[in-house]
């Protein structure tokens, strides 16, 4: 019975995304917009609209691959984490094999989600915090009708990119990315006492449900600051484990300021997450500080600024992570 809850970890969960549009660069009115979920989009699903209705998704063509939110520089689109991240922290314990996430249509057996399309270089930077080895399993891609002939692809570049960040922590992710074989349907869910209560805890008010269901992202309260960081940027902060040394230079895109600068809110206006915030003080001088653990590095706020006063900056020390950095500080506006 523990195999049939732990095996299936978003059958009954919603296939299409989560649309937050304060999040997208159309929305923010960047300079270029952006269009990388709609051209990522397999099936025609995603499409571009007018201002204040900028991406729309069709549920009759939307198979909950993922594709496009891997593709979103923003986080605008996203399914939520916590199942397989919890899946992949309950079967670290389970033994000598570490994790597994497979998909769906693979036939192989252990945890699957729907699409491999879904997963992120969060996932992966959390399996490698947690020290657990990770073997990502995907099925027949070419002929899939739910993913896309690039899925395998588009895995090796989501570990790249976790294996950049894991680098300054000197302890890289154990990653096999591999399709399945006649073998992997005999695969079993090992976990240990403890895993197997807390799976069975978290769906016991479903009887034992067949699955663990995906959880639904809440409605995003744009009032509250934590909520504006995407849940992906947050989990790849978190992943920073074990701490990168004082002197290691992590790997974070984010927005530097030169002297050219005019003062204006441009920069400010587009940033997705509002990691950009401009203070104007009581003397008429404004300050612009930077949340480097909110930014995407989307580089919304450098195609946009008006003198090109904006570079992208790619390592930081991790003391950068602590408080919000000051970009620019001057005497008056303009």
């Amino acid at each position: 019975m523990l195999q049939g809850v732990l095996t299936r970890l978003d059958e009954s969960g919603t296939p299409v995304p989560r649309y937050t549009a304060p999040r997208c660069l159309l929305e923010r009115q960047a300079v270029g917009g952006c269009d990388a979920c709609h051209s990522a989009c397999p099936h025609e699903a995603v499409q571009l609209g007018m201002l204040g209705n900028s991406i729309s998704i069709d549920p009759d063509r939307c198979t909950g691959c993922g594709l496009c939110v891997q593709a979103c520089p923003t986080g605008a689109l996203e399914y939520s984490l916590e199942a397989p991240l919890q899946s992949v922290h309950d079967q670290k314990s389970a033994g000598d094999e570490g994790a597994s996430l497979t998909c769906s249509r693979s036939g192989a057996g252990g945890p699957s989600v729907l699409c491999l399309g879904r997963v992120t270089p969060a996932l992966v930077a959390a399996s490698g915090a947690w020290g657990t080895p990770l073997q990502l399993i995907h099925g027949e891609c070419a002929t899939c009708p739910v993913g896309s002939p690039v899925v395998p692809e588009r895995l090796l570049d989501v570990v790249a990119q976790a294996q950049t960040l894991r680098a300054p922590t000197g302890q890289p992710a154990q990653v096999t990315v591999r399709p399945a074989t006649p073998a992997d349907a005999e695969r079993a869910v090992r976990v240990s006492r403890r895993g197997a209560f807390t799976a069975l805890l978290r769906v016991g008010k479903q009887g034992l449900a067949h699955a663990l269901p995906e959880s639904p992202l809440p409605f995003l309260d744009w009032s509250v600051p934590e909520d504006r960081t995407p849940q992906e940027w947050r989990w790849r902060r978190l992943a920073l484990k074990p701490a990168p040394p004082e002197t290691a230079a992590v790997p974070w895109p984010a927005p530097i300021v030169d002297d050219t600068c005019i003062d204006c809110p441009v920069c400010a206006n587009v940033c997705p997450t509002e990691a950009i915030t401009r203070d104007l003080q009581p003397d008429g001088g404004v300050r612009l500080l930077l949340n480097l653990s909110a930014c995407t590095g989307c580089m919304g706020c450098l195609r946009s600024c008006p003198p090109q006063a904006i570079h992208e900056q790619r390592e930081w020390l991790p003391a950068a992570f602590q408080a919000p950095l000051l970009l620019r500080e001057s005497d008056s506006v303009m």
